[in-house]
């Protein structure tokens, strides 16, 4: 498979931004998030970014119009989308449904998706012209709850890219939102699923009890300086099948080289849905997840076989239940809503299952759906995502950005060579099936 063409340089012209409400009257209320939607650590914008080819039978029809038409019909039945966010005693957070819209960019790129490369995959080349940051739209309060920008590509293709204030909805939450606007687009009348709100299905118990163990929320001092400044940070996606990927984890911790009696931690999201008793509606599109840790001393992961660490993280998803997320709720209001701990953390979100990559908006399926880059927040280096790719041979796996100091992004790529090597993997040259972009 080819290297991604980092070199890439094009200029994007934007029309004004604009604000797009809902295309019918929708109620004026204010309606409140949840315990788990509105804790510290979602409280920031989170970039998708989504590759359309030409279709012919599309007949020339144009993305930033039929874009925008779908998401003025979504908003009717995703009304909340288009309100604002205001924080209440306790810092509760609400959503003042206003309908004074999302924010919407239409645009034009003198590039084709051929230039892009064979292989889409973050960090993508002059991201901040394909999902700018207008003015007033980049906080958490009192702003746009999204951002969107369709951009037009010279070979009739064109770019879907997307900001979501992330506690207003998970990965799973903004996809039955896409989903929506492309069926809209595609000329629905309504939702196939229609959405669900009830945030007061994850709030807090009265009173508040923590009963279960939350460590990933354990106050930990950054005593030796594991938060690494943003410009010292090397960005770059590996592409694996899906028996290298175990690896991953285990890797990064070699790679930092902590002190072998310092705690480290992987903090694993697991969808929670299910997990409750009924089940949450079919059509909930808040946050559904919890953070569950697996913690280990540096030493031990390094030492130990890879079987170690793929059980203590086993151990921590099955943590989750529906009491957890009760608990979880709970210690949100007892704590004041406190941000997951990041010193010595590793976070992994799989969204190979999320669905970006089938949300159609009349050109069919993209040629790249899902995070627009690694990371958490303003937090560098902390999250992984493992992306859902097939490369030009048609063979399945997963592409994964990793943030990482610059030094130990060498070390990184020469202890996971050597770990499969080791480990008998099906591998004979790493370089051949990991494909590394350059920092951004």
């Amino acid at each position: 498979m080819a290297q991604p063409n980092t070199s890439l340089v094009f200029t994007v012209r934007r029309r004004p931004t604009e604000l797009v409400a809902p295309a019918k009257p929708t109620p004026r209320e204010l309606k409140l998030m949840s315990d788990i939607d509105d804790q510290e650590g979602l409280r920031f914008q989170i970039p998708v970014i989504q590759f359309y080819r030409n279709d012919p039978s599309m007949g020339g029809r144009d993305p930033v119009e039929v874009i925008r038409e779908a998401l003025a019909q979504t908003l009717v039945f995703y009304y909340p989308f288009a309100g604002r966010l205001r924080e209440g005693p306790a810092r509760k957070l609400m959503v003042d449904c206003t309908a004074e819209g999302v924010a919407f960019i239409g645009a034009d790129a003198d590039v084709t998706l051929e230039e892009f490369g064979d292989a889409l995959q973050p960090p993508f080349p002059c991201l901040e012209e394909l999902l700018f940051d207008a003015p007033g739209c980049g906080g958490v309060l009192n702003c746009p709850l999204l951002v969107i920008q369709v951009t037009r590509l010279r070979c009739g293709g064109f770019i879907f890219a997307l900001r979501l204030n992330h506690t207003m909805s998970d990965a799973a939450g903004l996809v039955q939102f896409m989903e929506a606007v492309g069926e809209m687009a595609r000329g629905a009348r309504a939702p196939s699923m229609p959405p669900v709100w009830q945030r007061e299905l994850l709030c807090a118990r009265d009173p508040p009890r923590v009963t279960c163990t939350h460590r990933e929320y354990d106050e930990v001092p950054d005593t030796k300086g594991t938060i690494i400044p943003l410009d010292e940070m090397a960005h770059r996606s590996f592409f694996f099948g899906p028996a290298e990927v175990a690896a991953l984890r285990r890797c990064r911790t070699l790679a930092l080289q902590p002190d072998p009696e310092e705690e480290v931690r992987v903090l694993c999201i697991v969808n929670a849905r299910s997990k409750f008793n009924p089940p949450l509606p079919v059509g909930y599109y808040g946050n559904g997840f919890a953070f569950p840790v697996a913690l280990s001393t540096a030493g031990k992961i390094c030492r130990n076989p890879l079987g170690y660490a793929l059980e203590l993280v086993m151990k921590a998803k099955a943590d989750v239940t529906e009491e957890y997320m009760r608990s979880l709720a709970d210690l949100m209001v007892i704590r004041g809503r406190p941000h997951f701990t990041v010193v010595r953390t590793y976070l992994v979100s799989d969204v190979t299952r999320a669905g970006f990559s089938e949300v159609d908006f009349g050109w069919g399926k993209p040629a790249y759906g899902g995070p627009a880059k690694g990371g958490v927040g303003a937090i560098p280096g902390v999250a992984s995502f493992y992306i859902p790719f097939k490369n030009k041979k048609g063979e399945n796996g997963i592409v994964v950005p990793i943030c990482l100091p610059a030094a130990a992004m060498e070390r990184f790529v020469m202890e996971l060579e050597s770990m499969l090597m080791d480990d008998d993997r099906k591998v004979t040259n790493l370089t051949s099936t990991t494909f590394i972009t350059s920092a951004l």
